[in-house]
């Protein structure tokens, strides 16, 4: 890409991140965002089909920002304490930009986004973990600590991370002590 099509960019990107922490995605035209970046509105779709496809690279682009600073990201499943420590670290280095592409219609999104994004990246690298009670485990450790640290942040984010990190130990001990499938029981009867 040429410095001129940086620029663009650059400026495309900062105008829909102004105009996206003051509405809803929903609400964003390429004309507002054309005129906010001081660009004609067809040098937008060059760039971008439509709002929701750049928002959506920015949202990939910052989580893959994010995975990128975890030493390892299958450490998830190895030593969880630490892998959550090093997440907690690059979330809120990245909160304010969060927030902006995570928020109204988007806010569920962060921790789906995560979540895909992990199992791809450790699934690439180990093969072999790609098994139901793997896919399981992940979804429940990156799902279940994103929902209790986001409810609960604002009390105490030390002793939640704490506690998230000795329940994820919790759940890693007793799979890998215990291995053997559960019993199929009928839920619904």
């Amino acid at each position: 890409m040429d410095l001129r099509q940086q620029r663009t960019r650059r400026s495309i990107i900062n105008a829909f991140l102004t105009l996206r922490s003051e509405k809803t995605l929903e609400k964003i035209t390429v004309r507002e965002l054309a005129d906010k970046a001081v660009i004609h509105k067809a040098t937008f779709y060059l760039h971008y089909h439509d709002i929701y496809e750049l928002s959506e690279s920015l949202e990939k682009e910052v989580i893959d920002d994010i995975l990128h600073g975890l030493s390892d990201p299958a450490m998830l499943l190895t030593d969880a304490d630490r892998f959550n420590e090093e997440l907690y670290c690059l979330l809120m280095a990245n909160e304010s930009l969060l927030s902006i592409l995570f928020s109204d219609s988007r806010a569920g999104m962060l921790a789906t986004r995560l979540e895909a994004r992990l199992k791809q990246y450790i699934f690439a690298r180990h093969q072999d973990w790609d098994t139901l009670e793997i896919n399981v485990i992940l979804t429940y450790l990156i799902q279940g600590a994103y929902c209790a640290y986001m409810q609960y942040r604002s009390t105490d984010a030390k002793e939640v991370l704490r506690m998230i990190n000795t329940m994820a130990s919790s759940v890693l001990r007793k799979y890998t002590q215990n291995p053997t499938k559960t019993e199929n029981k009928e839920i619904c009867s």
